[in-house]
């Protein structure tokens, strides 16, 4: 196996392969994060992972302590996260390699984070967003395309990417239902300059999730991936379990006139959200009827439960092996 995937993105970050784990809300914690980054890639977690700021800082703190590589943090941008300013100064702290922003304008968290050197990049899902950020500073952008867990891009990655790269001057990561090195060569043949990858560091020993939800992970097929407006009123991919499929996908007529109205859309998303992230933590950490388990598509192409570290090995193989097809 080849020693390293050289990219724009891994010679920006300092890592020696262009993957990311993304950030995944509550099952990425400090072992993942930091075992992912000591096997070469880019570990992530959001901030949000933890309940205060302060236990914010504290888990940082231990990340640092289990890895001298770069490393990643998530942070929700927009004004249903109030706690934005506070963590954005714990990341400017610990001086975070790399910041990813989600949501909102990222203005003040590239100027934070670019005062110490650190790196940027915005989740978009299309060309439009990405032209606001990349004119802001950031240092590249993260493609969320269709086939995403989480909330999930309308666009192919077939399109998506080439798309952007044909119109911007910053890297691009592929983010959407990618989970085998395959993709990974098919992404960079796209034009990508990394990936991002979820659902598949889901499977891992290190993650912070029930066993019930790593193994809905490995039984999953790519069909049973739907988007559901439940969790925090904008599409999210999730598993298609017995109490989605009774909860139903869309909004009811009260909350999608709420959900839109000026004088409540702040409010009711931000319960919204609130309700949709105390369905996700009790899904992920206990046995309940009430099982809401964020997933993309590449569901399907997920067998097994490894360590993170062997997850990463097992990319770069499988990345070099169909390089060498070619």
């Amino acid at each position: 196996m080849e020693n390293s995937i050289q990219t724009a993105f891994t010679k920006l970050l300092g890592c020696q392969y262009p993957i990311i784990a993304g950030p995944m809300f509550l099952v990425s914690n400090e072992l993942l994060v930091s075992e992912v980054s000591n096997a070469g890639a880019i570990g992530a977690t959001p901030s949000l992972n933890w309940r205060k700021s302060e236990e914010f800082d504290a888990a940082l703190g231990v990340i640092r302590s289990k890895t001298a590589k770069p490393f990643g943090v998530n942070l929700i941008v927009n004004k249903v996260n109030p706690r934005v300013d506070q963590d954005l100064q714990v990341c400017v702290k610990h001086k975070v390699p790399l910041v990813i922003t989600s949501l909102g304008n990222p203005k003040r968290v590239i100027q934070a984070v670019h005062g110490y050197g650190g790196k940027v990049f915005c989740d978009v899902v299309d060309l439009n967003y990405a032209l606001k950020v990349q004119d802001l500073g950031c240092d590249g952008v993260i493609a969320v395309s269709s086939g995403a867990g989480g909330h999930a891009g309308p666009i192919s990655p077939m399109v998506l990417i080439p798309y952007l790269k044909s119109k911007l001057k910053i890297p691009i990561v592929a983010a959407g239902g990618i989970a085998t090195g395959r993709q990974i060569l098919a992404a960079l043949v796209l034009g990508a300059d990394a990936v991002q990858i979820g659902t598949r560091f889901i499977a891992s020993n290190e993650a912070n999730a029930s066993t019930e939800y790593k193994n809905a992970v490995l039984n999953s097929k790519p069909e049973e991936i739907v988007l559901t407006k439940k969790i925090s009123g904008t599409p999210a991919s999730v598993i298609n379990t017995d109490f989605i499929k009774k909860q139903g996908l869309e909004l009811n007529f009260l909350e999608d006139f709420l959900i839109k109205h000026p004088s409540t859309k702040k409010l009711v998303k931000t319960l919204r959200v609130l309700l949709g992230q105390n369905l996700l933590e009790n899904a992920a950490h206990k046995t309940t009827w009430k099982t809401v388990w964020s997933a993309g598509q590449g569901v399907g192409l997920i067998h097994d439960v490894l360590p993170a570290a062997e997850i990463v090995k097992r990319l770069v193989k499988e990345y070099w092996e169909a390089k060498n097809e070619i």
